[in-house]
């Protein structure tokens, strides 16, 4: 008796014909071929998966380990400057005066073109990646370091930067260089995928090795693009040619120069 929930199609294809050497759907064998190639994209299948989940498990793991450091971070500018507070406190109980030490970072301006400038103040501004007016660099503070600004002081405006300072230019006008192309940095990738090696994973590790001249303080600061400012709000002083002291705009300005950094951000 004929299975009525089967189509009549179905129910042929079940069927042998007597004499015949016609196989029912049940007894046809799939073709090797055919079975190789499902288990070889099963198997590619299962492989991008696999991948799939591991990259996303990486993804998390440096996002947790990106944040702690962050808070970490919070928490040591905050100690650091509780410590300043203490000891200018200290100091004025006893009846001291506090001064503060050298500085170990610099934060430079060329405020001067190409024209009139001799050789070696040329060549040392070339040094210092200051290739155009209104560019800046970061620069450790060392004896050589400090030699050659004497030579360069008429072109340039340098001074002291606080971390909010360098915290604002590597963000608003952060770039990195990476095979010799200007990148901006707008995501941690942009840094691991150049400063991974040296355990410097994203934006706040960055700011953070350079304001702390910590000691691949060079590779991050190589990395970064000379920073591209505008002119400051306001325009420079009348005398821009003569010494900040002096009432021009050249020369070291201490713990000044985060103004103007700011005016020109």
């Amino acid at each position: 008796m004929a299975d009525k929930t089967k189509t009549p199609d179905q129910q042929w294809a079940n069927q042998t014909i007597p004499g015949s050497s016609l196989m029912d759907a049940q007894t046809i064998e799939v073709p090797e071929t055919l079975l190789k190639k499902r288990k070889i994209s099963q198997a590619s299948k299962d492989a991008q998966a696999k991948r799939r989940e591991e990259t996303q498990k990486k993804r998390q793991d440096r996002k947790d380990i990106v944040l702690k450091r962050a808070e970490k971070y919070v928490q040591e500018y905050r100690q650091r400057e509780k410590d300043l507070v203490e000891t200018k406190r200290a100091a004025r109980r006893a009846g001291d005066l506090y001064v503060p030490g050298q500085a170990k970072l610099y934060f430079i301006i060329r405020i001067k073109g190409v024209n009139h400038i001799p050789p070696k103040p040329r060549k040392i501004l070339q040094l210092f990646r200051l290739l155009q007016i209104n560019n800046g660099v970061f620069m450790r503070v060392t004896k050589a370091t400090a030699m050659m600004l004497k030579y360069i002081e008429p072109y340039i405006a340098y001074g002291e930067p606080n971390l909010k300072t360098v915290r604002e230019l590597i963000y608003k006008r952060g770039f990195g260089k990476i095979d010799k192309q200007r990148i901006p940095l707008s995501d941690n990738h942009v840094v691991e995928s150049k400063l991974g090696k040296l355990d410097i994973l994203s934006i706040e590790d960055l700011i953070h090795e350079i304001y702390t001249v910590g000691p691949n303080f060079k590779q991050a600061n190589n990395f970064l693009w000379p920073f591209k400012l505008n002119n400051p709000t306001g325009g420079w002083r009348t005398r821009k040619f003569k010494h900040y002291v002096e009432g021009g705009d050249f020369g070291n300005r201490e713990d000044k120069i985060n103004a103007l950094v700011r005016s020109m951000v």
